[in-house]
């Protein structure tokens, strides 16, 4: 019998406990983590938005009128945009909220419709893997599916006393930087232990594999005279923190091209397992995979007929919704709806797909949130 474990050593007391477990925005966790971080708006002005979850969402939900199984995948990423524009949200009354958060989630469904369809694996397309040393996490996790996808599969693990730590790293982060150089699409699997800025596995700081994709990237003719690209990458990360390591990782790219000299033009997809603050898990027997990619596997692999290729959309819808089952018992209701009773929050993971925001996407963000033209944005959206 297979025992179910965390993939992810742990820091200190925090746990994903702490974080916004669920897709059910009405949660408790959600009310409190917003409410925590929402400033308080003055006495004669708008509500702040620490109801986001009481009285906000079943508002935006109405408005949308989109199936409570869409919304649900949306919801956690709608959260997470007005967290980190609370400030601005706050000060403006509750029908400009519910409006401004009706617009981003409209905004999420045209990035998630211009980005469905773009490849993660797929004939001719590469995949790069890194496994955790620990027993049972096979190679064949991913060489099975490139062969299934007619694709190559170059994977890297510790496994033999003439290999170190440091040297399966370094061989590891040589394919990326090469990966990054050329402009033939590939992507990179990541299963194993990880920490909200690092690799932990093997001791690969986000600011590290950072500079593998510039060093690759920055490598190739002309690249940085109308901004570094590195959208032909989609990287895959099924371990603990898997999020917040996503976004610590583009801010990093960014961070990188400024010391350049260069402009970050387009940011590769990135694929977490793990919601913001939240451990993953994994079942722990004769072999050792991680829920995320176990469901991977099961989707696109196990089952018969096998699509074409699997893309982001795969992910995102059929992965997501698969994924939603931890933690949570289905419900029929009366009328045949199926709902959701939360059971373990810690089990919830919540994947999170980010993709690359062009110019135009990020001038429109700005303008759905009202924000001047040269406000900051991160150049990676979350569409759930």
């Amino acid at each position: 019998m297979s025992t179910l474990l965390r993939t992810c050593s742990p820091r200190g007391d925090r746990s994903c406990l702490a974080a916004i477990p669920t897709r059910a925005g009405r949660a408790l966790g959600l009310f409190l983590a917003l409410a925590s971080i929402v400033p308080t708006a003055a006495e004669d002005s708008s509500p702040s938005l620490d109801d986001f979850a009481r009285d906000l969402s079943p508002l935006v939900a109405a408005r949308l009128e989109a199936a409570p199984k869409h919304y649900r995948q949306l919801e956690p990423s709608l959260y997470h945009l007005a967290r980190s524009n609370a400030r601005h949200l706050a000060a403006v009354s509750r029908d400009r909220q519910v409006e401004m958060l009706v617009n981003l989630a409209r905004f999420l469904d045209e990035r998630r419709a211009v980005a469905g369809d773009v490849p993660v694996i797929a004939p001719g397309r590469p995949l790069i893997g890194l496994l955790d040393p620990d027993r049972g996490l096979d190679p064949k996790e991913i060489t099975a599916l490139a062969a299934a996808y007619r694709t190559t599969a170059d994977v890297f693990k510790k496994d033999g006393p003439e290999e170190t730590i440091a040297s399966v790293a370094d061989e590891f982060l040589a394919a990326v930087s090469a990966a990054a150089a050329s402009e033939a699409p590939a992507t990179i699997v990541v299963l194993g232990h990880g920490l909200p800025t690092e690799i932990q596995s093997y001791s690969i700081p986000c600011a590290r594999l950072a500079k593998a994709l510039l060093d690759g990237g920055a490598g190739r003719d002309g690249a940085g005279s109308e901004g570094l690209d590195l959208d032909h990458l989609v990287l895959v990360f099924d371990d603990c923190y898997s999020a917040d390591f996503s976004l610590n990782l583009a801010a990093a790219l960014e961070r990188g091209c400024r010391d350049r000299g260069i402009t970050l033009g387009a940011p590769p997809f990135l694929i977490a397992g793990t919601n913001r603050d939240c451990v993953g898990h994994a079942d722990f027997g004769e072999k050792f995979v991680p829920h995320f990619w176990k469901d991977v596997i099961e989707l696109f692999y196990v089952r018969r007929p096998r699509p074409q290729r699997i893309t982001l959309r795969d992910f995102f819808e059929k992965v997501d919704n698969m994924m939603y089952g931890y933690g949570r018992a289905p419900q029929v209701g009366k009328d045949g709806a199926v709902t959701y009773r939360l059971v373990d929050p810690a089990l919830c993971q919540d994947p999170v797909v980010f993709v690359p925001l062009d110019d135009a996407g990020v001038a429109k963000l700005r303008s759905i949130l009202g924000l001047p033209a040269d406000a900051p944005l991160p150049r990676i959206l979350d569409i759930g």
